[in-house]
């Protein structure tokens, strides 16, 4: 529950136990209240359903402790192709991000031609 103006938010795996569907409209409400009163929500989430990652305007991905990248997430799979590593195109971006980040899987993304 929200009562009053904050202007930082920050909600560590608010999606445990909830449908996709249900996810996406706390995420929506969070961001439309969020834009309105001009605040900042920092907000974790296990592999997003696509339509809720694509409500964030800004991608936080840590790994280890360490971040990997920040910046708009518009720009996250430019950035990791310019990495190294490409999201096929049946990949939901959420998913490839999270498997990106485990080295025992990130070998299968990896782009030969960055590295030839």
């Amino acid at each position: 529950m929200l009562v009053g103006p904050a202007k930082a938010l920050f909600m560590d795996e608010i999606s445990t136990g909830l449908d996709s569907s249900t996810t996406y409209q706390i995420v929506n409400s969070l961001r439309q209240t969020i834009h309105i009163l001009g605040g900042t929500a920092v907000i974790s989430l296990l592999q997003p359903a696509p339509e809720t990652y694509n409500l964030f305007d800004d991608i936080i991905l840590l790994s280890d402790g360490q971040v990997v990248y920040q910046g708009p997430r518009e720009n996250v799979l430019e950035f990791f192709e310019f990495m190294g590593f490409k999201c096929p195109g049946r990949k939901g971006v959420a998913d490839f991000l999270q498997e990106v980040c485990v080295s025992s899987i990130n070998s299968y993304y990896r782009c030969d031609s960055v590295f030839s």
